[in-house]
């Protein structure tokens, strides 16, 4: 059940005012010029990422809109990954690592990255929206490449929490469809994927709360993302790789509280990859919500719901969050 409390409805009022201005700032008939990028960056790995030693790719972050209303960018071939950060005007403590998806071929920056981040920075979230290496562009770690990022940002801003105005001990991950699968490796798996660097290393990387858009869950036949499947595993993966890389064959105990958010019409990473999840999250008293949607598709983010049935989708989240500790106000 909803808090109606006051001070919920007036939180949720200026997220869908937020997500509102979002879409409005966006609009490609009203003029309107894409904001600014933010200048705040934190490169994860100061001593390069591990495992380089045979990486050849050069990077590139290609410009896909048309429409100078509005950024619609992906990284690919990341040899640096970075943290960009974005602090609200009015930061509550809470703070929220965005991973968005790509299917492990790129990682977008702008559709379920800054923009879902502007969102939820106007609630007092400080966001940090993370640009990750690639599995097959011949890292060492192999489909670990990803995670070791993962880890790393988590970790870095719960050891600089201070520096952030953020409390430790409530810092979630958003990740959006392959990010999803990512962001639930980040808090289902508790082993070490690299060597430490520094002090960061020694705090846990797991977050206090997980939020998981229309996440590629299983990787398991019939209703396997096919290209996340292959951009991780490579074009033939085994059994055993593909079950020990599913999140709802996964050992959830302990996990912090999760939400999921999945749209039924999803022609791209089927609806089943969430309810398989929420079997498994019960399974392991995981405390979970699930929000499935009549209308949505796939890839949604914040601009491209507009009208539609799940675009409340960040204020069930501020709401699922205020009820499970991660926001206090």
């Amino acid at each position: 059940m909803i808090d109606l409390s006051r001070r919920s409805l007036l939180g949720a009022a200026a997220v869908t005012a937020a997500s509102a201005g979002a879409v409005k700032a966006q609009n490609s008939g009203n003029g309107a010029i894409a904001p600014p990028d933010p200048t705040e960056v934190v490169r994860l790995w100061p001593n390069g990422a591990p495992g380089g030693e045979n990486v050849t790719v050069t990077p590139i972050v290609p410009e896909r809109s048309t429409d100078p209303a509005f950024h619609d960018r992906y990284a690919q071939y990341t040899t640096d990954p970075i943290l960009t950060v974005l602090r609200p005007g009015r930061p509550n403590g809470a703070a929220l690592l965005l991973i968005p998806g790509g299917g492990y071929r790129w990682a977008v920056v702008d559709k379920e990255g800054l923009d879902c981040a502007r969102v939820f920075a106007a609630a007092g979230v400080t966001c940090f929206v993370l640009r990750y290496r690639l599995p097959a562009d011949g890292w060492a770690a192999g489909p670990n490449a990803p995670l070791q990022d993962a880890q790393r940002a988590l970790r870095l801003i719960r050891a600089h929490a201070a520096d952030y105005g953020v409390d430790p001990a409530r810092i979630a991950s958003l990740g959006a469809s392959a990010g999803g699968h990512l962001a639930g490796l980040l808090a289902a798996r508790s082993d070490a994927t690299y060597e430490a660097v520094d002090a960061a290393d020694a705090v846990s990387h797991r977050p206090d709360l997980n939020i998981l858009l229309y996440p590629v869950a299983t990787l398991a036949d019939p209703f396997a993302h096919k290209g996340s499947r292959e951009h991780l595993l490579g074009p033939a993966p085994t059994a055993e790789q593909i079950a020990a890389w599913s999140l709802e064959r996964m050992d959830w105990t302990g996990v912090g509280p999760t939400v999921l958010i999945h749209a039924l019409d999803d022609a791209s990473v089927p609806p089943e990859n969430s309810l398989q999840l929420l079997a498994a999250l019960r399974a392991s008293a995981v405390v979970t919500e699930a929000h499935l949607f009549q209308e949505g598709g796939h890839g949604f983010g914040i601009r491209l719901i507009t009208g539609k049935p799940a675009a409340v989708w960040p204020e069930l989240v501020l709401a699922f969050g205020r009820r499970n500790g991660w926001l206090t106000a």
